[in-house]
């Protein structure tokens, strides 16, 4: 046990951890951020990000979190590499531990441990991931304009990236396992409307194909259970995020699929003292950008916590 309790404990780096820390440690919370098992977060398997205001040339998603990093730290931020294993929300100073041996007593805590977009389990998908297969669109989709794309899934967020890739794209697959789509129909209507998109009904995928280079194919498997090979450049999982929140159900409010509830227009979770930023609490956008914002406001809300206490 620390004898020092944390004014400001910040669970999760990333884009909301990184600014959260940065403002709490301007504000002088003194603010302890433990990274957990993917410093940096999502972003570090993106290897081109071409929408983060600030960067006109472009950077990487290693580079991105590392620059914010160094910012948190060049205002003494004291950021640490352990994983949270469990918490204690009942009763402040909320107590928590990390790496089932460290115990630590914090003021306040702040939840930046972010989602994780679900993929298909293969082998080959994990060997080309950031070689041409993603799980977001409106950050990589740029990196394929002019090209041949594939996109998995068919609920609403795989229709929105298949039209978005369609304005992008020379022709995108839509890959879907069922004979239908799952998304609303203004989505069906949309996507059925783009003469870019083929959409491959009761289709499911075998194998991702490619090179030293990167993905070039996709090997694929018909109701009939006849092999399909489609030449793409890029492969997109549109299959749903799930929210990294196991450790907190027992105390805090979350919708049917997982994702941290906060009072509207704020970072405010249903306990006092926590508080929640970035993916953790955010099933639309799912954006660096907005999750950085939302960092921000969590330490805002967090310095105006104790400043009242």
């Amino acid at each position: 046990m620390e004898n020092k309790i944390v004014k400001c404990l910040i669970i999760g780096s990333g884009p909301a951890g990184y600014t959260a820390a940065i403002y709490a440690s301007r504000a002088n919370l003194e603010p302890v951020l433990y990274e957990g098992l993917e410093p940096g977060g999502q972003l570090t398997t993106t290897t081109h990000i071409e929408n983060f205001p600030g960067y006109p040339n472009g950077v990487t998603g290693v580079q991105m979190m590392e620059d914010l990093k160094n910012q948190a730290l060049r205002f003494n931020a004291d950021i640490r590499f352990g994983i949270v294993t469990s918490v204690d929300l009942s009763k402040r100073p909320f107590r928590v531990t990390v790496d089932g041996r460290h115990t630590l007593e914090a003021e306040t805590v702040i939840i930046a441990t972010g989602a994780t977009a679900k993929y298909l389990g293969l082998e080959s998908e994990q060997l080309y991931r950031g070689m041409g297969v993603s799980a977001c669109a409106t950050c990589d989709g740029f990196l394929y304009k002019g090209k041949d794309v594939a996109v998995v899934g068919g609920g609403d967020t795989a229709c929105e990236e298949a039209t978005y890739l369609s304005t992008l794209c020379r022709k995108v697959y839509m890959v879907v396992r069922k004979d239908h789509l799952r998304a609303s129909k203004a989505m069906q209507n949309r996507v059925m409307e783009t003469p870019n998109i083929e959409i491959l009904f009761e289709h499911t995928t075998e194998q991702v194909l490619g090179n030293e280079a990167g993905v070039n194919g996709a090997l694929l498997r018909n109701a009939a259970g006849e092999n399909v090979v489609i030449d793409i450049d890029g492969f997109f999982l549109a299959i749903g995020h799930h929210p990294n929140t196991e450790l907190f159900k027992d105390f805090l409010e979350m919708d049917e699929t997982g994702y941290i509830k906060v009072e509207p227009g704020t970072c405010k979770t249903n306990i006092d003292g926590v508080f929640a930023a970035g993916d953790v609490k955010d099933p639309i956008y799912r954006q660096a950008i907005t999750a950085a914002g939302s960092g921000c406001m969590a330490a805002l809300e967090c310095e105006r916590f104790l400043m009242e206490q």
